[in-house]
């Protein structure tokens, strides 16, 4: 099991993260990287969803504590264990690739919900999605 966590929408830098402020100080930048899958713009926050033919951008983080910080952010991204088929993400073990080239697996939280008329953000950035919204 992996201790790294991969953040592609509104818990990376830039954005308010006074909900990630139980596990912000048993977290360590790593990088940025990108995982295999599709981004949407779901309004108020982005859905990645798995997809081997798609790549979205993201931030790679090392987890002092890796039971807490997954606990923690189960509860902020609506993911139950023991009730995935209900859970709004579903957490999920995924390989990355940083910028430089080099390769790893990271934690990664993919929508679990109907995307209804949600845009596809075709760049895989969240951040860069919405410098141009």
């Amino acid at each position: 099991m992996t201790d790294l966590v991969f953040f592609y929408g509104t818990l990376m830098t830039g954005f308010d993260r006074r909900r990630r402020t139980g596990i912000d100080s048993m977290l360590q930048w790593v990088g940025r990287g990108r995982i295999s899958a599709a981004l949407f713009d779901l309004g108020i926050y982005p859905a990645a969803v798995p997809d081997p033919d798609g790549v979205v951008w993201g931030e790679v983080y090392r987890a002092r504590d890796i039971d807490r910080v997954l606990a923690g952010l189960d509860e902020i991204e609506g993911h139950s264990p023991a009730l995935p088929d209900v859970s709004l993400y579903n957490r999920t073990e995924v390989p990355v690739t940083y910028e430089n080239g080099t390769m790893g697996e990271v934690w990664v939280y993919f929508y679990n919900a109907p995307l209804g008329r949600a845009e596809r953000i075709v760049s895989g950035d969240y951040l860069e999605h919405l410098k141009v919204k």
